[in-house]
């Protein structure tokens, strides 16, 4: 696909916009505003898209210095560094021109893939446990072996806090080895917070959680998913593929050092 292009399309149907304010509610930033098209997140922790400003909608004719001060002034009005997340499309050449003449960097480019309900829920026959609220086993996973402990209970309180989430977990002897979470919002099911410890990987269990939580969605009435994918994570982007998961554009994390 040409991502250019598959960008501009998602903009045209308005499907950027439902997905960036989906994902702003799956990880339930401390405080959102909105300045001249863009939805600026803020957050005191780790997840990046909790505390990045994004664009909702074609770029305005705001001049692209101007339009970077005023962000750049709601961020330290709350006492943050500003960061920018853009997708790799021609349209916002003059924004990243900007930024790098600011010194900003991108890092961490990561991929947004769109795909059915339908394919997403049959990519397993055996389902993961779904709840309606993180237990302490789940929340356990993202801060044990192989895992960031100061990032992962940032996901937790992130995910936790999100309305209507649903949690799904794989347990093995009285511990949670897969875990995962989906929001239900602005249409669109998103996944979120992907994890399998690292001595059960290779075993279908991200596959069982993928499924279990699909399998919720037509019963909210919804029949597209979307989820967020470093783009350097090959194994995590075969299961994707085999779910009916596809690349619909990559975006890159705009950062002073």
């Amino acid at each position: 696909m040409d991502q250019d292009k598959g960008y501009w399309a998602a903009m045209k149907t308005g499907d950027v916009e439902t997905i960036e304010r989906a994902t702003a509610a799956a990880v339930s930033p401390q405080a959102i505003e909105e300045v001249d098209g863009w939805l600026l997140a803020f957050d005191s922790g780790t997840v990046g898209r909790a505390k990045s400003a994004v664009p909702l909608q074609y770029p305005s004719a705001t001049e692209a210095s101007l339009l970077i001060d005023r962000i750049e002034a709601r961020y330290a009005a709350r006492g943050l560094p500003a960061q920018f997340r853009l997708a790799r499309s021609s349209c916002f050449d003059e924004v990243r021109a900007e930024l790098r003449r600011r010194a900003y960097r991108a890092e961490q480019p990561t991929q947004v893939q769109l795909g059915p309900v339908s394919k997403v829920r049959a990519v397993s026959a055996v389902l993961a446990d779904v709840d309606l609220a993180p237990d302490a086993a789940w929340a356990a996973l993202f801060v044990g072996e192989g895992f960031d402990p100061v990032d992962g209970a940032s996901r937790v309180a992130a995910l936790g806090r999100a309305p209507g989430s649903l949690y799904a977990s794989v347990r093995e002897g009285g511990r949670t080895v897969a875990a995962g979470a989906a929001a239900f919002s602005h249409g669109w099911v998103s996944v979120h917070g992907m994890r399998t410890a690292p001595a059960w990987r290779g075993r279908g269990l991200a596959g069982r959680i993928l499924a279990a939580l699909a399998e919720a969605a037509p019963a909210r009435g919804m029949a597209r998913c979307f989820l967020q994918v470093e783009d350097g994570n090959a194994s995590a982007q075969a299961l994707y593929r085999r779910a009916g998961f596809g690349l619909a554009w990559t975006y890159e994390y705009w950062r002073r050092p």
